[in-house]
């Protein structure tokens, strides 16, 4: 039986690179689920492996099949993004296990859907004046650094990912990302032992 392990965490935590550092490695029996978005493609995407890229028919029609797992949509200045799970067939959890990054709110509709003894939160976190720092260095980076949104962001996740709400989702196992590799073995360590205790 495999699982579903839910990386998730504030902006800046590092997720998104301890994410893609797992995979990169393929050391762990874990595949990438690929997510669903009504945004365009940017440059350098791939269709089909960064994103499954769609029209609001097409989210009309998955929800209709009611093949929405869960869903989370963001005003911007080009309109209303999508960006969601879908029971499409590529998540087989009697013979293999996923690493994913989502929202708080994602991993609760994810646990719902696929129920609890088959999803493990991995929360990532990181001291917030550091993770406010790294914030504005990455920003800092950008063609066109937007600090307005990014400090927009960093509001949102305080209430976000507030300990009530993650002490309510049972969100128990976190890792703080002091220092990246060590937080990669510490992840690595403790998916292995996880998918060890299910065979």
């Amino acid at each position: 039986m495999g699982k579903i392990y839910c990386v998730m965490g504030k902006s800046s935590s590092g997720k998104d690179s301890i994410y893609r550092e797992l995979l990169r490695r393929g050391e762990l029996p874990l595949e990438a689920i690929v997510p669903y978005t009504t945004r365009p493609v940017r440059e350098g995407e791939i269709p089909g492996k960064d994103y499954i890229f769609c029209d609001e028919e097409r989210v009309q029609q998955l929800a209709d099949e009611r093949r929405i797992i869960e869903l989370r949509a963001y005003q911007t200045v080009h309109g209303i993004w999508k960006y969601f799970t879908v029971d499409d067939g590529q998540i087989d959890l009697e013979h293999r296990s996923y690493l994913y990054i989502v929202t708080l709110e994602g991993y609760i509709r994810i646990r719902e859907y696929f129920g609890a003894h088959r999803v493990e939160p991995i929360y990532i976190e990181v001291e917030d004046g550091e993770r406010l720092m790294r914030a504005i260095a990455r920003e800092r980076q950008q063609p066109v650094p937007r600090y307005e949104e990014m400090c927009r962001r960093f509001l949102a996740d305080a209430g976000d990912f507030s300990e009530e709400k993650l002490m309510e989702a049972g969100v128990a196992v976190r890792f703080s990302n002091e220092e990246f590799e060590e937080t990669v073995r510490r992840v690595s360590e403790y998916i292995r032992a996880e998918e060890k205790s299910q065979s």
